[in-house]
Parts: structure tokens; C-alpha cells; sequence
């Protein structure tokens, strides 16, 4: 299930427990200038030749927001030759007019009733039927058993899928995901959910169903309509940017609030609170920390001159601790005055999936508390939140009782 590798510190040429806590760094860093020359990526395992000849990071809000925006200085062209070798050509690293039609054309699928429907008969069902597996255990491990599965099954099902092809997808999905480990393995199941999604999209175009992939094929905007193509490269990105995502971020919100257990009681007693915690969880650990930009032209970020072809690592986890914007950034704390973080990038790149993503969180949330009671962490294995960029627990195992 774990994509993310061990790497050493010392492999990463970071401080002593970067991985478990890449905090401490960025706000050194960050303290500093907003931008500095260099790196927050993990290059031990990539070859030289492939390692960009100009990077800096950028740290600060100010400057991870300008570059989001400015996209006449920046693009994002450098994921064709890294996930997009693996995805194909998606508006992941498209620009300008041609990002504009085919994000118009996708976002049909994501649409605000689409949403209002799919809660109470896709992701509400999936959360229950999940808890129902291990509610009369009394122990659980909340990443492997909820976590992990709930965006797996919601996807599968937003897609229409059949639900006997599950164990097969969610391997394919897996491995995908992982190419950075495997990128063999990445490969051919790239080109294997490319023949299956090819197959489900020629059933929809003769008889139409109401999911995603019908709705991708029927799609169309000012007479245009997708690709097979642009169709199943689309649903390939969709599996690392709302599986993936989805259930790290869900992981990491309930880590904070098990460790936290009066914000987690508040919680309870409270579910209006839980779209705070949401919030806090997604600000204070964000599942996915750096993503990267190339500077098309000559420019300058927070004082500092970025030459023509450099690449930027776009840090979104430092910069919602920025202290400059938030009061105790380095503090988990649901009941601060809400700020809006950047989670969710800015600009024309602005993650289509974040009203599912925080509909998902917010559902799960709601089902684990009306069904367990007395939820508790049993820490007798350290579990904590790990990794960079990708960062979330590997295991949450807890103890608690069944609601009556």
C-alpha cells in the first residue's frame, strides 16, 4: 500500500529526521529569504543527467502563492518528462487556452450536483459498508482498513467501475502510483489501465451511463469534445491525484486529532467543528508538501532573480507555516481564526478535486464518529506522520468501542 520509500537523511543531504519532520528545516530556510537557491526534493535515487542544472525553492506564502499565479513566468511542463511519462498528456502540465478547454471539458465530471449526489449514494454508502468490517473487532489500523480503502472504493465506484474489477484496479492503481520505486511496474500498468479504460469508454459510447467516464465521453464544450486520449490519460491522473491525496490528508487529520485528544473530544461533542479540523489538517500537514514549476523566462520571487529554465520547487507545506500569515504556525490548533491556506495550489492549477476532496474528509469523519466511541491510539509502535513530499502515518492502529 506505502508508495513512499526509505531514503537517509544523509542520501536526501538534509538535517537528522527530515523525513519524519521536514518542518524545523523549511522554517529555517524560510527565516531566511523566500526563496532560496537549491532544493527540498529527494534526488538519491535519480541520475545526474536527470537532475535539473538550475533549482531553487521557494518557502515563504508570498512566494510559493506568486508562483502558483504568475503563469506567465512559470509552467508546469517539467510533469512531461517526469509522472507524465507514466499518465500521458494531461492538464497536469498543459498551459494557457489549450489547460483552459480541457479543464472546462473534465471539470463537467466534478460539476456541484454531481457532488450532492454522489455523497449520499457513493461515499457515504462506501464509509459504512468499510466500517462495518471492523467495527465488532473493537481494534483497527485506520490507514490500512479506512483511510486507504475509502478513496480507493469511492473512485472505482465515481467511475463506474465493476466492483469485481477492484482488487485488479487498485493494484494497477498502486503500482502507478509508485513509479517512482518501480517505474517498470509503472509502466505496464500504465498501459494496462489504458486497454481497460479504452474498454469502458467503448461501452459508455453505446450505451451511456451516469459516472465519470460517461460523462468524460459525452462531454463537450463550444462543439469540442475529448480525446480517447486526453479521456484515459485523465482517468490515470485521477488515480494518484484523488487516491493518493485523498487518503493521506484523511490520515494525517486523524493522527492530529487522535494526538490531540481535547480538540478530538471538542470534535466529537461538536460536528460542526469537523469542517474547522479539515481545515487546520490540511493547513498544518498537507499530504503533498513540494510540487515544481520551470521558469519560462527571466524573473524575480521575493527578491531573488530566477533565470530563464530554472526549476522551482513550489514548497505549499512551508508556506502554510508561514509566521508572517499565521499566529503559531507550528501549533495544531482547530479553533485559530481561519485563513485560507494553499493546500490546493492557486491559480490556473487550482486542484479540481478539492470539493470532493474535503466532502470525502468530511463524510469519513462523520461515519467514524456515529459508529466508534472511545477512539484511542495504541502507541506502542511510534506511529507518526512520515515522508516528503508525500507525507502521512503508515499505520494508525487504535482500540475503541462500538456505538450503540
Amino acid at each position: 500500500m506505502e508508495s513512499q520509500v526509505d531514503v537517509t537523511d544523509a542520501a536526501l543531504d538534509k538535517p537528522t529526521g527530515y523525513l519524519r519532520d521536514p518542518y524545523p528545516y523549511f522554517e529555517g530556510k524560510r527565516r531566511q529569504a523566500g526563496v532560496f537557491p537549491g532544493t527540498v526534493m529527494d534526488y538519491s535515487k535519480t541520475p545526474e543527467s536527470l537532475r535539473p542544472e538550475t533549482q531553487f525553492a521557494a518557502v515563504s506564502f508570498e512566494a510559493v502563492n506568486q508562483v502558483f499565479r504568475e503563469s506567465d513566468s512559470f509552467n508546469s511542463h517539467i510533469y512531461d518528462v517526469t509522472i507524465g511519462l507514466f499518465l500521458g498528456p494531461t492538464i497536469l502540465a498543459m498551459e494557457g487556452e489549450k489547460h483552459r478547454k480541457h479543464r472546462n471539458l473534465v471539470s463537467s465530471a466534478f460539476k456541484r450536483k454531481s457532488l450532492a449526489h454522489w455523497e449520499p449514494a457513493v461515499v457515504r454508502p462506501v464509509c459504512t459498508a468499510l466500517i462495518d468490517e471492523f467495527v465488532d473487532a473493537g481494534s483497527a489500523d485506520l490507514v490500512h482498513d479506512f483511510a486507504f480503502e475509502f478513496p480507493t472504493r469511492v473512485i472505482s465506484k465515481l467511475l463506474g467501475l465493476p466492483e469485481e474489477d477492484l482488487p485488479w484496479f487498485r493494484q494497477r492503481s498502486l503500482e502507478l502510483i509508485s513509479y517512482t520505486v518501480d517505474y517498470q511496474s509503472a509502466f505496464s500498468s500504465s498501459a494496462a489501465l489504458k486497454d481497460y479504460f479504452l474498454t469502458q469508454m467503448d461501452k459508455r459510447k453505446s450505451h451511456p451511463t451516469e459516472d465519470i467516464i460517461g460523462d468524460l465521453v459525452t462531454a463537450e464544450v463550444d462543439g469540442e469534445k475529448l480525446t480517447d486520449e486526453a479521456i484515459y490519460s485523465f482517468l490515470r491522473l485521477l488515480l494518484p491525484a484523488g487516491l493518493e491525496t485523498t487518503y493521506r490528508a484523511t490520515s494525517n487529520l486523524l493522527y492530529l486529532l487522535l494526538t490531540h485528544p481535547e480538540q478530538f473530544a471538542a470534535v466529537r461533542a461538536d460536528h460542526d467543528l469537523i469542517g474547522a479540523a479539515i481545515e487546520e489538517g490540511l493547513r498544518y500537514e498537507t499530504p503533498l508538501t513540494t510540487v515544481q514549476r520551470t521558469a519560462i523566462r527571466d524573473t524575480e520571487v521575493a527578491g531573488v532573480a530566477i533565470p530563464a529554465g530554472a526549476v522551482v520547487d513550489v514548497c505549499i507545506g512551508s508556506a502554510n507555516r508561514d509566521e508572517t500569515r499565521w499566529e503559531r504556525p507550528a501549533e495544531f490548533d482547530i479553533f485559530r481564526k481561519w485563513i485560507p491556506h494553499i493546500t490546493f495550489a492557486a491559480g490556473e492549477h487550482t486542484c479540481m478535486g478539492l470539493h470532493l476532496a474535503r466532502m470525502e474528509m468530511r463524510v469519513a469523519m462523520e461515519c467514524l464518529l456515529d459508529r466508534l466511541t472511545d477512539i484511542a491510539l495504541v502507541t506502542d509502535g511510534d506511529p507518526h506522520i512520515y515522508g516528503q513530499p508525500f507525507r502521512s502515518p503508515r499505520r494508525l492502529p487504535v482500540t475503541f468501542a462500538a456505538n450503540a
